[in-house]
């Protein structure tokens, strides 16, 4: 039987609706409204793309939005001013900076400038360290949508085999340390694989949960999953067929009891939980519990 698809652009609709009400109570209530900066640096059309998308999201729903774009030229130097310029202005109360940045631009000491508390991102290393402690202010987007994605599927993660299949500080390292804590949505027994991993199926082949971020298409082939196995893809490859994830989704949805499509899984979550981030950056800096 044809595995469940968890489609995260219907779960993303629900989040973002409760959002919009979220962002009208504070506006009526508090004459709050919450705001949002996006800094491009560049010309990268992908970037463009996803500023584009986040800035109708914030349109939507209430959010102020200030979209900065600045040439290819910009110095390290000028951007830090920017953000400092933001990290002191109180209707921003989110800033992110669109990566990758171009390659004369240090991306940690951008990340690092920007105030912790309007890290919506959740890249700063005091945000960074706070996930670790299980206490954070802020989760970074696409690992707190993997996170909603298994809750409001009804995927129970208590004591399951988790495998993460990437490293990387966006994804791979954050998802693997929300899914240890001992907290609803979580309480996982997690194994992370990578690129030095000697023998990945062995690893694949005993999840429950299978989490792939690995850069690369078709990664995870239905030879390296059980079955009744719960995945979610991360990955987003252009190929001239289209777009593809890091696993054949056509062959593995034949043994998996539940799998995101790419398009439509992963990808609109992120921009969600952007947004979920904003809301709470405004009401922690207006002191609104």
């Amino acid at each position: 039987m044809p595995a469940t698809l968890i489609k995260g652009s219907e779960i993303s609709k629900q989040i973002k609706e409760e959002l919009k009400q979220e962002v009208s109570l504070l506006k009526e209530k508090y004459n709050l409204v919450p705001g949002l900066a996006t800094i491009l640096v560049g010309e990268d059309e992908a970037s463009k793309v996803y500023v584009g998308q986040k800035e109708k999201t914030c349109k939507e729903l209430g959010i102020y939005s200030e979209r900065i774009n600045l040439p290819n030229s910009t110095t390290e130097a000028e951007l830090l001013l920017l953000i400092e310029r933001l990290n002191n202005e109180s209707k921003i109360h989110g800033i992110l900076v669109q990566l990758p940045l171009p390659k004369h631009i240090n991306e940690t000491n951008v990340l690092y400038a920007i105030d912790p508390k309007k890290d919506v991102d959740g890249f700063h290393p005091v945000n960074v360290g706070k996930l670790m402690l299980g206490e954070p202010d802020f989760i970074p987007c696409t690992p707190h949508g993997i996170q909603e994605l298994l809750i409001r599927s009804g995927v129970d993660t208590n004591g399951a085999e988790v495998v993460v299949v990437g490293r990387s500080n966006i994804v791979g390292k954050p998802i693997a340390n929300m899914l240890l804590q001992k907290k609803k949505g979580a309480n996982a027994t997690v194994t992370i694989c990578h690129t030095g991993t000697k023998d990945l199926a062995f690893h694949t082949k005993r999840a429950d949960i299978l989490i792939v971020a690995a850069g690369r298409p078709k990664t995870i082939t239905a030879e390296m999953v059980k079955e009744g196995v719960v995945v979610i893809d991360v990955g987003v490859n252009r190929l001239e067929t289209g777009l593809v994830g890091d696993v054949d989704f056509e062959a593995v949805k034949e043994k998996a009891k539940a799998i995101t499509p790419v398009p439509g899984g992963v990808g609109p979550m992120t921009i969600a939980m952007l947004m979920y981030n904003t809301v709470q950056a405004a009401k922690m800096q207006s002191g609104i519990k």
